[in-house]
């Protein structure tokens, strides 16, 4: 597997219930701020065990094409905020720092 994959998925695992991060966030993290697109392709083969639902466009839209609708249904049995508009509110349920397990 592409090492950038698993480490893209490391970090998904830890998004908490009821929270989201973005794309470019995740590729921020990662050290890779101009990453978004390669963390797009990491999820797009992102094993099901893992909250894909939880990884979304930086400005609250959900991506997913047949998906989308699965996503957001998953997201508000979470309890995740969504706006008006149908974009998630990223001020209220975006994931402000990951804690890794240092242990």
């Amino acid at each position: 597997m592409n090492p950038f994959f698993k480490q893209v998925y490391a970090v998904v695992e830890r998004i908490p219930h009821g929270k989201v991060m973005s794309y470019g966030q995740i590729a921020l993290m990662l050290g890779s701020p101009r990453g978004a697109r390669q963390v797009g392709w990491a999820m797009r083969c992102c094993p099901g065990h893992l909250p894909w639902q939880r990884v979304v466009m930086a400005d609250g839209s959900i991506a997913g094409g047949l998906y989308a609708d699965i996503r957001k249904s998953l997201l508000e049995a979470e309890g995740v905020v969504f706006l008006p508009d149908g974009r998630i509110d990223m001020k209220t349920c975006r994931v402000k720092e990951i804690l890794w397990n240092t242990r």
